[in-house]
C-alpha cells in the first residue's frame, strides 16, 4: 500500500470529506491512465457535491473534458 492509499483510508475512517476531495483529486492527477483518473475524479466530484466544495466546478469541467459528464 502506498502513502496516498493510506491517507485515503485514514481520511475515510475519520470522516474528513473535505480532505477526501483533495486526496481523490491527487489520485486522479497521478493516475496511470484516463480510466483510473476519471474513477478518482468521480469520487472527488461526489464528495465535492456533498459539501458544495470550492473545487466543484473545476472537477466537473475535468470530467466534461474527459467525456465522462455532459456539458
Amino acid at each position: 500500500m502506498n502513502d496516498l492509499d493510506e491517507r485515503l483510508l485514514a481520511a475515510h475512517a475519520a470522516g474528513e470529506d473535505e480532505r477526501l476531495v483533495a486526496l481523490y483529486t491527487e489520485a486522479a492527477d497521478t493516475a496511470n491512465d484516463q480510466d483510473a483518473a476519471c474513477f478518482f475524479l468521480t469520487h472527488a466530484y461526489i464528495f465535492a457535491l456533498e459539501q458544495n466544495h470550492p473545487a466543484l466546478e473545476d472537477l466537473r469541467n475535468r470530467l466534461v473534458a474527459a467525456g465522462r459528464e455532459t456539458p
